[in-house]
């Protein structure tokens, strides 16, 4: 069953991801590609952690795991907030 459970919850997160990743290459606007960016590190990257949680338990590489998607959840904010500022004055500047 565990086996299962990994496969669906991993299955969902590339699934996902491929789905911000085509939002990235499809959106004409570089806010609106932010918004799909910002995207594939929070709700693919739960979905993966929930699957190596279930995999690993709260072992070495689990722990490892909540790590880093900690740290992907609480940078990725000041990385879309810094870009989308740094392109608003860009356009600023080229206008």
């Amino acid at each position: 069953m565990s086996n299962a459970a990994v496969d669906v919850l991993l299955a969902l997160g590339v699934t996902t991801e491929l789905l911000c990743v085509a939002g990235v290459v499809l959106m004409r606007t570089v806010y609106a590609r932010l918004h799909y960016a910002a995207a594939a590190t929070t709700v693919p990257a739960w979905l993966v952690l929930a699957a190596v949680i279930v995999r690993e338990h709260v072992s070495s590489a689990g722990l490892q795991a909540i790590g880093a998607v900690a740290i992907l959840f609480v940078l990725n904010p000041v990385l879309v907030m810094s870009t989308a500022a740094a392109a608003r004055r860009f356009e600023e500047e080229s206008e």
